[in-house]
């Protein structure tokens, strides 16, 4: 079955950095775009950025431009977000996804706080 295990998260000041990782299995993780998801408190699930399959396409919220990346390794069935310069907005449950045969797939989601 398909399986997305996070890691990561924590509490930072602002300004400071945080990575994020995703621990796939179940599927075939090379075939398929992953992305990273948070919902802050009081306001629903956004996309934050995605990335294809071979790594070679990325897309990115305009709230996180230039600031976080996202990456991946196929070898490893892993996919990351570096999120750097991170400010108090930036607070949030962060959650991984993959949307296989339409079905999406969800990690167990983990806390970002940023204080000011």
């Amino acid at each position: 079955q398909v399986r997305l295990v996070q890691s990561g998260g924590g509490l930072v000041q602002a300004g400071g950095s945080l990575r994020l990782s995703c621990a796939a299995s179940g599927f075939s993780f090379s075939s398929y775009t992953m992305a990273w998801f948070r919902q802050a408190p009081g306001k629903g699930r956004e996309s934050v950025s995605t990335i294809g399959g071979n790594g070679r396409t990325t897309t990115y919220a305009d709230s996180v431009k230039g600031r976080f990346t996202i990456s991946r390794d196929n070898a490893m069935n892993m996919v990351y977000l570096q999120m750097n310069n991170l400010r108090p907005e930036d607070t949030a449950t962060y959650s991984c996804q993959a949307y296989i045969r339409g079905i999406n797939y969800w990690g167990q989601g983990t806390q970002v706080t940023v204080s000011s």
